[in-house]
Order: structure tokens, then C-alpha cells, then sequence
């Protein structure tokens, strides 16, 4: 009796687990990079974020033990003018992506510890709303980096 009912507890159990999934758990991050500035200036941030879950992913942070401070920023240009401002949050969308690229959002890594050199490996973790993590490697590149 016992093993027959063993198929049916372990599908229970995945069901379960899938219907506690969390944001960062369907969340992937790719083309993740940091232009590093010179003389301790804050760096930029960049990261490709696609959700393969079937509901909105919410970017709400981000934390580095190489940076003293993470925060999400974006850019924008109004009549000439380039503009950045600090943001709370950014939505994933459900089977969508979102860029953090130069011009647009991004992170504003501040506080170096020590300074970070191009083609080093710096991890940054992303907070999102639920109150899950991704850690994501960011490689640094140099200030002229596109």
C-alpha cells in the first residue's frame, strides 16, 4: 500500500513546491555588466532579466559585498536634458524581459571596497518583492565600454 501511494505524495510535493515558487526562482539574468569609472566614482549596472513565470517578477533591490551601496536608477532625456533618478521597484513581466541598459534603468553600484579592475567578477544580488534573491555575476568593464 505504501509504495503504490509513493507516486502520488512525490507529485503532490512537486505541485506544491511549483505553486510556491518564488519571483527570483523564474527570473533568469544574462549579459550581466559593470562599467567601472575611475577614481572610486560610482559604477553602472547593467543586466538582461527574463521571467519564464506566469506572474510579474518585481525588482525592488540589489546588494553587493563589493559595494558599500546598490541602487536602481533610470536615465531618461526631456528637452535635451539627460535626467536620472532613483527608482523603488521595476516589473518583470509574466513570460517577458526587461534590459537594464546605459540610457535607461540601471544599477548605481557606490562605496567600492576596494577598487574594482576590468575583468574582474563582481557578484550582485537581486532583492525582488517576495522577499527572493538572485545572485548574478557582473563582469567589470572599462569606463569606455559600451
Amino acid at each position: 500500500m505504501i509504495l503504490r501511494s509513493l507516486p502520488l505524495l512525490l507529485a503532490g510535493l512537486l505541485c506544491a513546491g511549483a505553486a510556491h515558487a518564488t519571483q527570483a526562482g523564474h527570473v533568469h539574468a544574462s549579459d550581466a555588466w559593470i562599467r567601472v569609472m575611475p577614481a572610486n566614482l560610482p559604477a553602472g549596472g547593467y543586466v538582461s532579466l527574463r521571467n519564464d513565470g506566469d506572474q510579474p517578477a518585481v525588482l525592488d533591490g540589489a546588494s553587493s559585498a563589493a559595494y558599500g551601496s546598490v541602487m536602481l536608477h533610470q536615465s531618461s532625456t526631456d528637452t535635451g536634458m539627460g535626467r536620472m533618478r532613483m527608482v523603488d521597484s521595476l516589473t518583470v513581466p509574466a513570460h517577458g524581459q526587461v534590459a537594464l541598459a546605459p540610457g535607461g534603468y540601471h544599477f548605481m553600484l557606490m562605496d567600492a571596497g576596494k577598487p574594482v579592475q576590468p575583468g574582474q567578477t563582481v557578484q550582485v544580488v537581486l532583492h525582488f518583492a517576495d522577499g527572493s534573491t538572485l545572485g548574478t555575476d557582473f563582469l567589470a568593464k572599462p569606463a569606455n565600454a559600451l
